[in-house]
């Protein structure tokens, strides 16, 4: 296992390599440029001239990428064109909002999508597996954006069930630690300020969550379904074991390993910012931020940002992969 473990984060190397030039030809081929987003339609070749002077855009792009390396290598992924702040500053102050709400997401994906999918398998036919195959399907049709301002017009603005917008009420005096505000109340007994926060992100949560679920749902019902025609259940059944000792021990064990890929897939997924949910719920997290920065070309944001983003990425898979060995023992044996 140990063995596995390394390979894989060696493995990271040359996929952050080949990002990393990808992302730097791509960024360069932006029409305009970043003295256009700081000075505007107005600004004079030689305002333009003396920017580009002091970021260095005037070098050659492999002088550009090398130095852009070397930043990385000492963990330093400069200052945001935009804000004039550290990079690392901006990401640690809006990643923990897109965290949360991407937990909430998965978590409710994950707890309505494998027992509706396994239950719309075992019931194949009736009108339980009729009802979640065409929600599956709707689910992944709507819009996340359509469903964000649905949910947010009616259990927010006209029922006031549900906050709005934000991460937490501003009048509520928290301690802030982690950034992460919900952890953040439990750490510092703030209840109040726990549950505020908590409630914030049941609206964007729920619309977040919707393709996830209805993806989740049909892999594992499509798994359960393989499952169940294999010899090894009918051979449990016939030798009479328990549903529940089947279900347990046969089908759901063996059917969660491409459910465990479609999760971690998932999560990557939206750790990689919900740009149009938060902009809905004006939630702040790294989303609306990278979808700025690539309107305003600030390079070091989006060069940082995309970074982090694919090493951690990369991470969820390998937690992924670890968590096969969990399920099926036959993988540790592999």
């Amino acid at each position: 296992m140990f063995r596995f473990i390394v390979r894989r984060l060696l493995q990271l190397i040359p996929a952050l390599f080949g990002l990393s030039i990808l992302l730097f030809i791509w960024l360069h081929r932006l029409p305009g440029g970043p003295e256009t987003a700081i000075l505007g339609e107005r600004g004079t070749p030689e305002m333009r001239a003396a920017i580009r002077d002091n970021l260095g855009l005037d070098e050659p792009v492999l002088v550009q990428y090398g130095r852009f390396m070397q930043r990385m290598f000492r963990l330093d992924l400069g200052t945001s064109i935009a804000t004039k702040r550290e990079v690392t500053t901006e990401f640690l102050q809006r990643f923990p909002g897109t965290v949360e709400l991407a937990t909430t997401a998965m978590i409710i994906a994950i707890l309505v999508g494998i027992p509706l999918g396994y239950l719309a398998a075992r019931r194949r036919g009736r009108l339980l597996d009729h009802v979640s195959v065409a929600g599956s399907l709707i689910g992944v049709c709507i819009p996340v954006f359509f469903l964000a301002y649905v949910l947010k017009a009616i259990f927010a603005e006209n029922l006031h069930l549900f906050p709005a917008s934000g991460r937490q009420d501003p009048t509520i005096e928290a301690t802030r630690i982690t950034n992460f505000f919900v952890l953040d109340g439990l750490m510092t007994r703030e209840w109040d300020a726990a549950a505020d926060a908590l409630w914030h992100l049941v609206l964007p949560g729920l619309a977040l969550a919707s393709i996830p679920l209805a993806i989740i749902v049909r892999i594992t019902r499509a798994s359960v379904l393989e499952v169940l025609g294999e010899d090894f259940v009918r051979t449990a059944e016939a030798k009479g074991l328990t549903e529940r000792v089947v279900r347990r021990r046969h089908v759901l064990r063996n059917a969660m390993l491409p459910v465990a890929t479609t999760i971690g897939l998932l999560t990557g997924g939206l750790l990689s910012g919900a740009v149009l949910t938060e902009t809905v719920f004006a939630f702040s997290g790294i989303g609306a931020f990278i979808a700025d920065s690539i309107s305003q070309r600030d390079y070091p944001v989006l060069m940082g940002f995309i970074m982090i983003i694919a090493v951690l990425f990369v991470l969820v898979n390998l937690l992924v992969d670890l968590s096969y060995s969990l399920i099926d023992p036959r993988v540790r044996v592999r």
